[in-house]
């Protein structure tokens, strides 16, 4: 709930009152310090004039004031004639029997009613403020009858996926010829994939080649504080969506909303996140089969959705929306360019098959970094130069300008890392190809890098794993032979991690080990598989193999190793080209 200015203003003058009333009243009933007399000195005092003021009660003892103003108490004496003699003897009497309690009772009360008073001012704004929430979903990215001006034209690759959803085109389009027939097209269309692959894009074309308004929201636009609030927003965002007929309604990120339940077991059944996701459901299974509506979904994590989300008659069609082949590749960069002064020498063809497992959102950016490499040269056209440039910033971060400070221990190390990985690549996997090899060091962190493209390929097969683990190996190895084991670094951390998750993927998830044979461990053990000590060893075991291979191979090619790292010293950078001519002058392969 928010309030204005001027309320919170309010709210803070009515409790600072509050508590300054409190804060005086205490401080004066605590500042009085009371002398006790006997009621023989009492009466003395009242004879020689010094008593001023009495106050009568019925309890056990009466208070009063001194002439020079202290307080004091004594017995109550309870007699006849004691009012009027005090009186007469020039003392101010007044009567307090209960007033201290009624006293203390109001302002107990005051209290009471002021606390109770801001929370209603506080809380009355909070039913108009919760409907206030719920109208916002009226807001949504709404372009009207126009709808998008994106169609599938200007969606580069994933040929298949466009093909589905051109047939979701026409049922929005013409719903009662599918009626005619008694079909029922799907009312939702479940986009998943990596991140930056174009789900958006494909939804927003949808929308464009039927020409019908596009509804686009965020799973976490239904998460809210307030209890009910997300599925009233499902409800509206779907009443607006009926008021318009005939649209596309897209939901990004919907593992924010859809995740698996996990039961009242949890003590979680009834939750926030549980509501909101039946309401969903709910939206979504009163379609009718001539309404034009089609829900879009998109996620990275399919694996997280409930099942009840992904059945037949809600999301019935669940898309794989992949990275790119060479030729997808090259039709994103072919789009990319089209408002860009690209030079006629660049070839893109030679870019797309660089920039394996690179998503259209990366090409995009990749050609975005060019421009602007060539924008602050000056230059009149974007080349192969300012493309390869911006190809490395992407990948591995711009190179750090000022390298006064690493030494040159540090270089050779560096060098003899970078070639054990270049090596190794070209002695076990020939198909793959190493770009460049640099020991400059980038903003990533990297001290250097050795660019390794494998051929796109449907399946990796277990040799090709097995080769990555001694690709990744190669840069220890190398320093291990070079410097010895007391020598090695840090470096090779990053590798070691990867060697590691390629090791484990093989052994617990693909049945790819002999003595652990065909068992995926994940579904076994749950998806703590690594933690398990069968698991754990035979991992262990079999980067140790793959280790003692690398490391014969490299010992076995010294000459070559050493040649590679001599050159980089040298230029710093290393080519395809240069690598490749250094390892072809060899007279033997082993």
């Amino acid at each position: 709930m928010k309030l204005t200015k001027k309320k919170k203003i309010l709210a803070i003058v009515i409790l600072i009152a509050i508590i300054t009333s409190l804060g005086i009243h205490f401080t004066l009933n605590n500042k009085k310090e009371y002398t006790d007399y006997s009621y023989t000195e009492f009466l003395d005092k009242v004879d020689i004039g010094e008593i001023n003021k009495v106050f009568l009660s019925d309890n056990e003892k009466i208070t009063g004031t001194l002439k020079n103003g202290k307080y004091f108490k004594t017995d109550n004496p309870r007699t006849e004639g004691f009012k009027e003699k005090l009186l007469m003897s020039g003392v101010t009497v007044e009567e307090n029997s209960g007033n201290t309690s009624i006293k203390d009772i109001g302002t107990f009360i005051f209290v009471i009613l002021g606390f109770a008073g801001i929370a209603y001012f506080l809380n009355k704004n909070s039913p108009k403020q919760a409907e206030k929430e719920i109208t916002k979903m009226s807001n949504i990215d709404d372009d009207g009858n126009n709808s998008s001006v994106i169609t599938f034209d200007d969606v580069a690759g994933n040929e298949e996926v466009k093909e589905s959803l051109k047939e979701m085109v026409d049922f929005i389009k013409k719903p009662e010829k599918y009626e005619k027939y008694g079909a029922r097209m799907p009312r939702g269309v479940m986009l998943y994939g990596p991140p930056g692959t174009g789900k958006t894009l494909l939804a927003k074309a949808l929308a464009g080649e039927a020409k019908v308004p596009f509804f686009a929201v965020t799973g976490s636009d239904f998460i809210q504080v307030y209890a009910g609030l997300g599925a009233s927003r499902i409800r509206s965002l779907f009443k607006k969506a009926r008021e318009s007929e005939k649209c596309v309604i897209f939901i990004d990120e919907i593992d924010a909303l859809g995740k698996k339940r996990r039961g009242g077991a949890s003590g979680s059944g009834n939750d926030e996140s549980d509501r909101t996701l039946n309401a969903l459901l709910t939206e979504m299974s009163g379609f009718k089969g001539s309404e034009g509506i089609v829900v879009v979904g998109a996620t990275n994590r399919i694996d997280t959705l409930d099942e009840a989300l992904l059945r037949p008659g809600r999301f019935d069609r669940q898309i794989e929306v992949g990275l790119p082949d060479v030729n997808a590749r090259h039709k994103i960069l072919k789009l990319h360019s089209r408002n860009k002064p690209v030079s006629k020498d660049v070839d893109l063809g030679k870019v797309a098959y660089q920039t394996v497992y690179f998503s259209g959102a990366k090409l995009e950016n990749l050609m975005n970094e060019s421009a602007m490499i060539a924008a602050k040269r000056n230059e009149e056209k974007i080349t192969m130069i300012h493309i390869d440039k911006a190809y490395y910033t992407v990948v591995a971060g711009e190179e750090k300008k000022d390298r006064s400070a690493i030494s040159l221990s540090d270089k050779k190390i560096t060098a003899y890392h970078e070639s054990g990985h270049a090596l190794v690549t070209k002695l076990v996997s020939p198909e793959n190809r190493v770009t460049k090899v640099t020991i400059i060091p980038s903003t990533k962190g990297a001290g250097g890098f050795s660019m390794n493209l494998p051929p796109d390929k449907m399946y990796r097969t277990k040799r090709d794993i097995m080769n990555n683990i001694m690709i990744a190996l190669g840069g220890r190895a190398a320093e291990e032979i070079i410097f010895g084991k007391d020598m090695i670094t840090t470096g090779a951390s990053n590798d070691i991690e990867k060697a590691t998750d390629m090791a484990l993927t093989m052994i617990s998830r693909l049945g790819m080990d002999s003595e652990s044979g065909l068992v995926n461990y994940d579904v076994l053990l749950g998806h703590n598989s690594g933690t398990n000590a069968h698991v754990q060893g035979r991992v262990k075991s079999l980067i140790d193999d793959q280790y003692k291979k690398t490391r014969k191979l490299l010992e076995e090619n010294r000459d070559l190793l050493d040649k590679i790292t001599n050159r980089l010293l040298e230029t710093e950078n290393i080519n395809e080209d240069e690598l490749n001519e250094i390892i072809e002058n060899k007279e033997t392969l082993n």
